[in-house]
């Protein structure tokens, strides 16, 4: 930590909602030139704290004060002002315009008297900019051309071309692969050493070790602790965070794997090209590969999202054609997008809503044309104990929880239907802790101890030979390699999604 100057203190916050306190009491504070992480389960109110900060919500009692300034009844355009930038999870680019014009998009240069814009003089500094942190963009591309891992990075920039004081990250590295980690662990590195304070949000625990100088760990909407970072280990963090011991490596399986129940023979379609893989009853089947190798785009294709171009689809032997998501859902299969979002959710809609959609056939009365509300009613609280879903009830709308819990109601519309037999897990744990990371991975295996079969895309490495019994790997998007269980190496993954058999 460059020095101990106090630059941003939280006073006694509390923010609170209709039965639901999201932060309380919480007083933290924030010194000049340092990585300060903020860690704590999903819905311990870490991203509550970011939206205090920025202005897009007030507390309810409690102060927050800036260089000595109030902020609490700032707007967030007038926090941005002072020097607070807040980069989210989800990019706030407009993927139609360049990179250059995200960058000044509400601040661009102008010429002529303000008639025109300094196209020239945008792009120049624009490149500047991305020359400095040392990422290869071109600000003239396109944002839609860009991959997820590059807009990550234009987002990062766009913060910090408005000499941001502060710089909130919240989990930066979801969508980077291990090489672009290493180049924002450097972008942040030299920002601290610019005496920029970055607030580092993050599931990951080598990152929050690797960076950070002192962390506090937030735990049911309350402030447990601060600690140095060089004080610290793993262990106690983690207690910390979830109140109780969590074992951290992978639950044993001992179900075993039965006869084949899908084959997809030269699968083609929404960019990716000649896939072929078998899956089989009780079976956990990865597919690894760098981010954009093709994987989510293969699950797409076969869970009826984008037509397939050539292919064949086999369950239990049959030959079966997948035009779109319904024909899969009737033929067994669930699919839990990486997305959960805009794929996996109706974010306005409450948790009752969401859960029961997939079930609603299955769960009325009157010949099929009036939905059972009491029966659903059960079934969802049923779900919401079962997955242990943090709400005040099941009418709370699923884009009031936590990532962690509304990855849980996606799953949840799943279980409650009981009908799949082969669940496909994008990203399964993407933004999640570890705590709930462990409930997902019993959950997995039960599923297969009932005989069900699941496909698991995960870009954790450690996470996909874990859980993984056969891996399929993935590269531009075709598939180059597969791996059973006892070939498991992650050099020799690296290798092989790298194009070096």
């Amino acid at each position: 930590m460059a020095n101990s100057e106090i630059i941003l203190q939280l006073q006694n916050v509390t923010k609170q909602y209709p039965g639901v306190i999201a932060a309380n009491d919480v007083s933290i504070d924030f010194c000049k030139g340092e990585v300060h992480a903020l860690v704590g389960e999903n819905g311990a109110g870490k991203s509550t704290l970011i939206k205090l900060i920025s202005g897009a919500i007030k507390p309810t009692s409690g102060s927050i004060m800036f260089g000595g300034k109030d902020l609490t009844k700032l707007t967030t355009n007038e926090v941005r002002k002072t020097g607070i930038e807040v980069v989210y999870q989800e990019f706030n680019l407009v993927p139609d315009l360049t990179v250059y014009e995200n960058i000044f998009l509400g601040d661009f240069e102008t010429t002529h008297g303000g008639l025109m814009l300094n196209r020239k003089e945008m792009i120049k500094r624009s490149q500047a900019l991305f020359d400095s942190l040392g990422i290869n963009i071109d600000s003239t591309s396109r944002v839609s051309d860009l991959s997820v891992a590059y807009m990550q990075f234009v987002e990062i920039a766009k913060a910090i071309s408005k000499n941001a004081k502060v710089l909130i990250m919240d989990e930066p590295t979801a969508v980077l692969t291990n090489k672009d980690v290493e180049v924002l662990m450097e972008i942040v590195k030299k920002l601290r050493s610019e005496g920029v304070t970055v607030i580092y949000v993050s599931h990951r625990m080598e990152e929050i070790f690797l960076l950070s100088d002192r962390i506090t760990i937030m735990r049911d909407g309350h402030k447990i602790t601060t600690v140095n970072t060089a004080e610290t280990d793993r262990k106690e963090l983690i207690h910390h965070m979830v109140g109780r011991e969590v074992n951290e490596s992978y639950p044993e399986r001992t179900n075993e794997i039965g006869e084949e129940i899908l084959r997809v023979e030269n699968l083609s379609g929404n960019g990716i090209a000649d896939v072929n893989f078998t899956l089989h009853r009780g079976e956990i089947l990865g597919f690894g590969g760098l981010v954009g190798a093709g994987r989510t785009e293969t699950m797409e294709v076969l869970f009826g999202r984008f037509p397939k171009i050539t292919g064949k689809t086999f369950i239990h032997g049959k030959e079966v054609n997948i035009r779109n998501p319904r024909d899969a859902v009737k033929n067994g299969l669930a699919f839990v997008p990486e997305d959960r979002k805009t794929l996996g959710l109706i974010m306005d809609k409450s948790i009752l809503h969401n859960i029961s959609i997939v079930s609603l056939d299955k769960n009325a009365k009157a010949g099929g044309f009036i939905v059972d509300d009491k029966k659903m009613a059960e079934l969802t609280d049923k779900q919401i104990k079962d997955m242990a879903i943090k709400t005040p009830s099941a009418d709370q709308e699923a884009g009031n929880l936590s990532g962690g819990n509304q990855q849980k109601v996606v799953l949840g519309k799943w279980l409650a239907s009981d009908d799949a037999e082969i669940y496909i897990f994008d990203e399964p744990t993407r933004g999640i802790d570890v705590g709930a990371k462990h409930e997902i991975y019993l959950l997995m295996n039960a599923l297969t101890a009932r005989g069900k079969a699941i496909i698991m895309v995960s870009s954790e490495m450690e996470e996909l030979l874990g859980m993984s019994d056969r891996l399929i790997i993935m590269s531009e998007h075709h598939q180059v390699g597969s791996l059973e269980k006892s070939e498991f190496d992650k050099n020799r993954v690296l290798d092989i999604a790298s194009g070096d058999k």
